[in-house]
């Protein structure tokens, strides 16, 4: 960052903790995907937004980097500027033991690194003066009317709405005492990027082995993104990831000539763990979730970003309906946003659960890619399920 820059996060940090306060029409807790977009709609909609995220700018997430063409001129429309990036039109589907089909993805979409887009969305946000803070929400609480935000340092600030778009899972789910939060989740996600020179740019790539699937796909640098899901069970097998890569994922043959081609750029794979799939609520104790946070779709879906980015779109559009219709009340809203969340995303979700299920179980597998050899049209009608259609611009 510039020298006027650090003044001016420095500047910023001390009004904050002076006053203790600070006054938002909505704050926004997460500055991901779903966080960023919901903040650069609203701010271009004259609302009084905030972002707190815990990192710092940029940095890489556990992600399969493939971004539907669904929700591309909506983000334009936002002023995100896109680099040229890989267009893919095809998928390939592959079992353990290297039995594939292809087909063609009926609306396609971009290979994009987490660490560049998000980067986009967030140098968007700031330059269009929404305050993006680097801090830990710890509490939020909702009275007459008005949420209070508390974060880690003990600094206090209020707003009549809170987005959450915090990610999968966070402490603030166990402060909210959300369902899932109480159980456990067997899944455990893995990412790295690779050099390879033989890869197509088209392509999305999705091979089964033991215990979960994994996703391969080219991002706007030329980098491969590998990211696969796995239960813990088959990982607990296995000492440490090298040797996991070893005697599981390379027993997939597509995956074995991956990994003999491509050099890791990474220092080590980035892990996340206890992924939970279960269902959760678009809205709790008033603040309206977003993204991963209201609802996690199975990374074989390759929907995930999509889904992010307009889950932030529909929050945002109900709640300027919100400051600008004296008519249109809080639980209108809930009411709308939960209705229309339902009817967006709760059909992709249940298709991505069957899918992963027959994804895991590999007799059944094997005999339906059978099958699907002779029906590339099922295929492309299955893809479909999961993905929706061009959503329109700001």
């Amino acid at each position: 960052r510039t020298g006027s820059q650090i003044m001016a996060t420095f500047l910023l940090d001390l009004i904050l903790y002076l006053f203790q306060m600070g006054n938002y029409d909505v704050i926004v807790v997460g500055g991901g995907l779903a966080g960023l977009t919901a903040a650069l709609h609203l701010q271009l909609k004259k609302v009084h937004v905030a972002v707190f995220e815990r990192q710092k700018y940029p940095h890489h997430k556990v992600c399969g980097e493939y971004l539907s063409k669904e929700v591309v001129p909506y983000l334009e429309s936002l002023g995100v500027c896109l680099p040229k990036l890989n267009n893919i039109d095809r998928m390939l589907l592959s079992t353990e033991n290297g039995r594939s089909i292809t087909t063609k993805l009926p609306l396609g979409g971009l290979g994009i690194s987490r660490v560049h887009l998000d980067h986009a969305l967030y140098s968007q946000a700031v330059s269009t003066g929404v305050p993006v803070l680097q801090r830990t929400i710890t509490s939020i609480e909702y009275s007459n009317s008005k949420f209070t935000v508390l974060d880690s340092k003990g600094a206090q600030y209020s707003a009549k709405f809170v987005v959450g778009a915090y990610g999968k899972r966070d402490g603030l789910d166990k402060n909210l005492q959300r369902s899932f939060i109480k159980g456990k989740s067997p899944w455990l996600g893995v990412k790295a990027h690779y050099k390879s020179t033989s890869f197509p740019s088209n392509l999305v790539a999705v091979h089964n082995f033991r215990g979960g699937y994994g996703g391969l796909s080219k991002t706007e640098t030329g980098a491969i993104n590998f990211c696969y899901l796995v239960s813990y069970d088959s990982f607990k097998r296995e000492k440490d990831l090298e040797s996991f890569q070893q005697n599981v994922l390379c027993k997939n043959p597509y995956l074995k000539d991956f990994f003999e081609r491509s050099q890791m750029l990474f220092d080590k794979p980035m892990t996340i763990g206890q992924i939970a799939f279960g269902k959760k609520s678009a809205i709790t104790n008033h603040i309206i979730l977003c993204g991963d946070t209201a609802g996690l779709i199975h990374p074989f879906c390759g929907n995930g970003m999509a889904m992010a980015v307009h889950s932030a779109k529909i929050a945002s559009q109900l709640i300027h309906r919100y400051f600008t219709d004296s008519n249109y009340k809080r639980q209108d809203l809930e009411k709308d946003y939960t209705t229309q969340w339902q009817a967006t995303y709760e059909k992709r979700l249940w298709m991505g659960r069957q899918l992963q299920s027959l994804l895991l179980s590999p007799a059944i597998f094997q005999r339906t890619m059978q099958f699907l050899n002779y029906s590339p049209y099922i295929v492309s009608k299955l893809v479909q399920a999961t993905h929706g259609k061009q959503i329109d611009t700001v």
